[in-house]
């Protein structure tokens, strides 16, 4: 069981699960934990496979969310507007700061249900908003 209150490594472990899970989908991790003075985003990759789709890679800005549950509400719940808001202001720095030409922009959410003494639950949301 987690400390009350202290939700760090849940979410710290959540974020691990989820790069790896991301990595072995066949995107590369270019960030983690990208701060700015607008915000932060979990992790920044590069979703090759979008070349043959849409002609283009896309970079893919990932919000993690991890919980012990889900029995009142789904994790990705928590990304609500506020929060969309200030990943997507943090992306436009890191666009701004990066020659980022070229490349589509994504907003992803990796959701991570961690239950006591089961195997982690994934759920990648692509384009969540």
């Amino acid at each position: 069981m987690w400390p009350f209150g202290n939700h760090k490594p849940l979410g710290q472990k959540g974020e691990s699960i989820a790069r790896r899970f991301l990595k072995r989908s066949g995107l590369k991790i270019l960030a983690e934990n990208f701060r700015c003075a607008s915000g932060e985003i979990d992790l920044i990759a590069l979703d090759k496979s979008t070349r043959k789709t849409d002609g283009v890679e896309t970079l893919c800005f990932v919000e993690v969310k991890t919980r012990s549950s889900d029995r009142y509400t789904d994790p990705e719940s928590a990304v609500d507007n506020q929060k969309q808001v200030h990943i997507q202001k943090a992306a436009r720095y890191y666009l701004s700061n990066r020659d980022t030409d070229g490349f589509n922009v994504r907003f992803d959410v990796v959701s991570v249900i961690m239950r006591q003494g089961q195997k982690p639950e994934i759920r990648h949301i692509k384009e969540a908003f």
